[in-house]
């Protein structure tokens, strides 16, 4: 059984009610019917009838509860609440109803927000920062959280390496330079979301092009301090670097390149030093080795708020609805 298929079985044992703000995209409702026949979760779909008509046409979606912001029930309760958050910023009733109703990303985190509905997938036809906006400022950062950050949960096929192919890739989707400080939130987030996703010990390795000082630069230095200062945030943890990327996950390489790592060679946790490294090694691994990219998954939100690549596939989003439904079982 392959990790999303453990991933779905989990979600099906205590179902949550995810909301699926782009009703405007097909995407969103060809996901819709497979995740309501495999029984996943709850969802909810925000959407006027000029959306869902246009859209869902030849497809099954009766299970789903589709909201019009334009006549629902709770929308003024929703608008009480946006202005109540965010009344120091100098929101109005009148700026929150336009929000609202124009931007359905704003809507569900108000529904997750007030108690609604659990958790909320976007981004397949809205950028990161159009998804992330809104849970920012309704939801908030989890307590104690230093940095929101996001992941891949890579799945490689016919793959020995890793977790048997199965990958946290980090940061891919949000900070574009990460300091050492930031660099070591990083690493021990997305150590946490890797043991509670696959239930497995998680194996840090924090990427460079230099392993254990083979190479002299800023970069490297940088990535250098990430490791000290994550170390000592989670001393229990499996973490080491700096590590290229061989000497991370190949056993040989590692035992060659860093002989006294216990992590080189056995990584299953890969810590990029920037966005560009980050966005372009997933997208790499995805297209190359055909393996299957779920995420962007946000972590250090209070509630599961998790974003898509624009280039999904129904099915990408289907999985990161399951994802996401047992990121809420472990609130």
């Amino acid at each position: 059984m392959g990790f999303i298929d453990v991933i779905k079985a989990k979600a099906k044992a205590d179902k949550k009610t995810i909301v699926l703000p782009e009703s405007m995209d097909r995407r969103t409702w060809v996901a819709a019917e497979k995740i309501l026949k495999e029984d996943l979760a709850n969802l909810v779909i925000i959407g006027t009838p000029e959306d869902i008509g246009a859209h869902s046409e030849g497809l099954d979606v009766s299970g789903a509860t589709i909201i019009n912001p334009q006549t629902y029930e709770k929308t003024q309760e929703y608008i009480d609440l946006f202005v109540e958050l965010r009344k120091s910023k100098g929101m109005t009733p009148e700026k929150a109803k336009e929000t609202i109703l124009s931007d359905y990303a704003y809507y569900g985190c108000l529904m997750i927000k007030n108690g609604d509905a659990d958790g909320m997938v976007s981004g397949a036809c809205h950028s990161t920062a159009n998804t992330l906006r809104p849970c920012l400022q309704v939801i908030k950062t989890k307590p104690g959280t230093k940095l929101v950050s996001a992941f891949f949960l890579m799945e490689v096929p016919d793959c020995d390496l890793g977790s048997n192919g199965t990958f946290v890739f980090a940061d891919c989707g949000l900070n574009q330079n990460p300091n050492p400080e930031e660099l070591a939130a990083i690493a021990v987030s997305s150590a946490e979301s890797f043991k509670m996703l696959t239930g497995e010990e998680p194996k840090v390795a924090m990427l460079s092009h230099s392993s254990k000082g083979s190479a002299k630069h800023a970069d490297v230095d940088k990535v250098v301090e990430a490791t000290k200062l994550a170390k000592e945030m989670a001393p229990e943890l499996a973490l080491d670097g700096e590590l290229q990327l061989d000497a991370a996950i190949v056993p040989e390489v590692g035992a060659s390149k860093a002989p006294d790592s216990k992590v080189a060679g056995h990584a299953n946790v890969l810590v990029f030093p920037d966005l560009d490294a980050g966005n372009i090694g997933y997208k790499l691994v995805q297209r190359l080795g055909k393996a299957e990219a779920y995420g962007p998954m946000c972590q250090g939100i209070a509630k599961p708020v998790n974003d898509l690549s624009r280039g999904c596939s129904a099915e990408d989003i289907v999985g990161v609805v399951a994802i996401t439904a047992v990121q809420c079982q472990n609130q």
